[in-house]
């Protein structure tokens, strides 16, 4: 290969990643854009301001809002005081407990939602149970009488480990002399903690935050299955029939991505202020852990133990009611029994939503590797112009949500490709594959990006003054080197794409196409113990995650909060 040919490839990858991105994530929004805000006599806001002057869309928003803001609210008193802890305090047990928090991250809400659904319901275990203490003369429907509030707390416990990774990474990269200063000048520990450690902390609870924030306000299949449908996220799903017919729901995505936008650039733009003198100096002292013991050792047990109870609480019930016979007006289910994780795998509807999974899974795999390590080298080792740019828009679909892009999808290929295969009403395997990779591209890249700017340039350069070609030297040097780093994100975008609620719920629209989770929905709403089977299903899929996300855990280690990160 000649020089120039050698100075023309890296172009040609940017080039040609900017065309993917922008053919599968920018003309999509382009579309959904045009759908909300141009009409037969050209741009029009009409529908846009129907958002914000009719009553049930106010009401909409305004519960979306308000979840999403409750969420983030709570998920940063949980998540606070405990990564405080796991950050600075030596204590036995941290890194069990450190595992067991991520643990919550591997049920989707709305799969948990079933088994809060069985012992917050009319029939449920805690009316049973207040019942036979005799502190309820009947049944109480909980959910029924507060539907937000299941919502809030169930999101709440499958989201704060996504801000405490970020906290337990921003409390270890502040500076320890800029508090041990403020010690010396007498300040009490918490007037250190609320005067030093929290503002230098700011840029990752922004970014942690931020990312919770977006992924409460756009998620679809909690309050779907609450039956909490005036919400914006349920809406949209409702108008998915409406695509190309009624240009409200293009305005409600719009809206959607607008405020999701918006958070996002707020994160970055309070973050770029203050991340510089959050790890001033960090590089050159090292921070001593304390040793915890005594009574506030105890309470630290007796809190982590109750926010670990409280956050596996839908996990434990999800599998009870895989295990059991019948469960209806009492505590604990009425026998038990193995008999649904049979049919669970073997129903034609099951075994054809997991080999649709693993086969979408594993092509979003494939193409996450290929362009987020393209994007990844171009960035780190290339430093093309435009190069920042690209990390940039690689890391544009964490802001997107899913029901966003799935939506975008609907609506332009079914237009400009009816009845091809990139028809999603026609065949939306391809279209779901391709979802699935754009929505966890952040992932890849940043596993990527971390493990070439960790391994030194020294051996590329060696190999090519020795005469290799660049392929040669990326093939033979650079890939093993980061074999850790790319096993990594590729296990995180597998096991997240097998349980991909939002592009699965509007994009499968025939159960021969279905995913996990459109087939579990699809189960919930079935006769004959479809709940059973579709927590057994959960179950299954709930395993494969946990193993996905231990593995990913054991190769990043301290790095696994970078896969979390808004900013």
């Amino acid at each position: 290969m000649s020089r120039r040919s050698r100075s023309v490839v890296p172009y040609l990858i940017l080039w040609g990643i900017l065309a993917f991105l922008g053919v599968f994530l920018g003309w999509p929004l382009f579309y959904v854009f045009r759908g909300a805000c141009v009409d037969q006599s050209g741009f029009s806001l009409t529908y846009m301001q129907a958002l914000v002057t009719d009553p049930i869309q106010l009401q909409a928003l305004g519960n979306s809002l308000m979840i999403a803001v409750l969420v983030t609210l709570s998920c940063l008193i949980v998540s606070l005081p405990m990564a405080w802890f796991m950050a600075r305090r030596a204590f036995p047990g941290k890194a069990v407990f450190a595992g067991l928090l991520l643990v919550p991250l591997i049920l989707p809400p709305f799969v948990g939602a079933v088994g809060l659904k069985t012992l917050f319901a009319r029939a449920g275990s805690l009316s049973a149970l207040l019942m036979h203490l005799g502190l309820a003369d009947g049944p109480v429907d909980w959910l029924g009488r507060f539907p937000m509030l299941g919502v809030v707390i169930l999101e709440t416990m499958h989201l704060f480990p996504v801000l405490y990774l970020n906290l337990v990474a921003a409390f270890a990269n502040v500076d320890p002399s800029l508090e041990d200063a403020a010690a010396n000048l007498g300040a009490s520990p918490a007037r250190t903690f609320l005067r030093v450690t929290l503002p230098l902390s700011m840029p990752g609870i922004f970014a942690g935050a931020t990312l919770v924030f977006i992924w409460a306000f756009t998620e679809l299949g909690t309050p779907l299955v609450f039956g909490m449908r005036r919400v914006l996220p349920v809406m949209i799903y409702d108008s998915v029939s409406e695509v190309g017919t009624n240009p409200l729901g293009y305005a409600r995505v719009v809206l959607v991505l607008l405020i999701s936008a918006l958070g996002f650039w707020l994160s970055k733009r309070l973050t770029r202020r203050s991340q510089h003198v959050a790890t001033l100096g960090r590089l050159s002292v090292t921070r001593q852990e304390a040793a915890l013991g005594g009574f506030p050792l105890i309470w630290l047990y007796l809190f982590l133990g109750s926010v670990l109870l409280v956050a596996l609480l839908p996990h434990i019930s999800v599998i009870m009611i895989a295990l059991s016979r019948r469960w209806f007006l009492s505590v604990l289910p009425e026998g038990w029994t193995f008999e649904f994780f049979g049919r669970a795998l073997g129903s034609d509807l099951t075994q054809r939503a997991m080999l649709n999974s693993l086969l979408l899974a594993l092509t979003a795999c494939v193409i996450d590797v290929v362009v987020g390590f393209c994007i990844a080298w171009l960035c780190v080792r290339r430093k093309l112009v435009g190069s920042d740019w690209l990390d940039t828009v690689a890391m544009l679909p964490i802001a997107v949500p899913g029901l966003v892009i799935a939506f975008g999808y609907l609506g332009c290929f079914s237009a400009y490709f009816p009845g091809s295969f990139l028809d999603p009403r026609t065949n939306p395997m391809a279209l779901l594959a391709v979802s699935y990779a754009v929505r966890r591209l952040p992932y890849m890249v940043r596993a990527a990006h971390a493990g070439l700017q960790q391994t030194s340039v020294t051996y590329e350069e060696a190999a090519t003054n020795l005469g290799a070609s660049p392929l040669r030297v990326i093939r033979r040097i650079t890939l093993p080197l980061l074999t850790a780093n790319l096993l990594a994100g590729t296990v995180l975008c597998f096991a997240f794409s097998m349980l991909e609620v939002s592009d699965s719920l509007i994009l499968a629209q025939s159960d021969q196409f279905y995913p996990i989770t459109k087939a579990i929905y699809a189960l919930m709403e079935g006769l004959e113990n479809g709940v059973n089977v579709a927590a057994a299903l959960g179950t299954w899929a709930m395993a494969l995650l946990g193993a996905g996300m231990i593995w990913a855990a054991c190769l990043l280690g301290k790095r696994m909060g970078a896969m979390f990160r808004a900013g």
